[in-house]
């Protein structure tokens, strides 16, 4: 049988050369930019890690929170002052200069020098309001405040009432029994007072988120230990807190000034009841 005269087609396949200088796409912009962010947040560290410590808290706290809501009111026009900005052992200092010159605003301030002393402990500020054998802040046997206990714990709220911090007050007492009312001791009467010099701070500006404890200790917290019977264990003491007041203050705090008021870790009671006196 004759062969066809049409030839099959014949198919040619042609590859065009790779062009190296040609383009490549976007991919290499991905990269990059990862690059430049990993570089950005290193530079971040390194800045904060040179910080000071009042730059880092103001940060720390702008990350807890944003919008500012959870402290509307600033530290009182101290070293750091901002909405989320809470006292460093520095603003402590700072706080009892201020505090000190408040108190000398007093009319009554000769009569009250020696009995209210600021110390710088691993809690905070320690302010107390010392009692002498004729009753200074409050009357004798009572938790009825007098006239320059009144004054006195008014410039503590006014002043500690613009700044964010917590505060703990406690009341103590000394070691001479209660002679009043059966079924009222010095428990009572020292937690009584603690909470009056609340009540009173409150009026006076402190606010009542601010309010971290109200103890009463009797004469389990002496400030003369070697005297327990001696006056000026009876006494008020308002702590400044460092941090944040909805959080627990945490204790021993690098750089705190030694000496008397540290904070213990007894627990006070919170009763109530009637202050007569003894």
């Amino acid at each position: 049988m004759p062969q066809s005269s049409s030839a099959q087609p014949i198919i040619i396949i042609k590859k065009k050369a790779a062009h190296h200088a040609g383009h490549h796409g976007g991919a290499w912009k991905v990269a990059y930019a990862d690059f430049v962010t990993a570089m950005m947040a290193l530079f971040i560290v390194l800045w904060l890690m040179a910080s000071s410590e009042q730059v880092k808290q103001s940060i720390a706290a702008y990350f807890l929170d944003p919008q500012g809501k959870k402290h509307e009111v600033g530290s009182g026009g101290l070293t750091g002052s901002g909405k989320s900005m809470f006292l460093s052992i520095d603003d402590m200092r700072n706080l009892k200069a201020k505090l000190e010159q408040a108190f000398k605003s007093l009319p009554a301030i000769e009569k009250l020098k020696d009995q209210i002393t600021m110390t710088i402990t691993g809690e905070g500020l320690r302010i107390e309001l010392v009692e002498n054998s004729k009753g200074v802040f409050f009357e004798s046997g009572s938790a009825k405040p007098t006239e320059l206990g009144v004054e006195a714990v008014g410039v503590l709220g006014s002043q500690l009432g613009s700044l964010p911090n917590a505060v703990v007050i406690e009341g103590h007492t000394d070691a001479v029994p209660y002679a009043g009312a059966k079924g009222y001791s010095n428990w009572e009467l020292s937690t009584d007072r603690a909470n009056e010099a609340r009540k009173l701070m409150q009026e006076h500006g402190i606010r009542a988120d601010q309010i971290k404890q109200v103890r009463g200790y009797a004469d389990q917290s002496l400030r003369n230990a070697q005297n327990p019977e001696d006056p000026s264990n009876r006494r008020i003491s308002v702590i400044v807190l460092y941090g944040d007041p909805s959080t627990t203050p945490k204790v021993a705090v690098k750089g705190a000034e030694k000496g008397k008021g540290v904070a213990t870790e007894r627990a006070g009671i919170a009763l109530g009841g009637p202050a007569p006196t003894r």
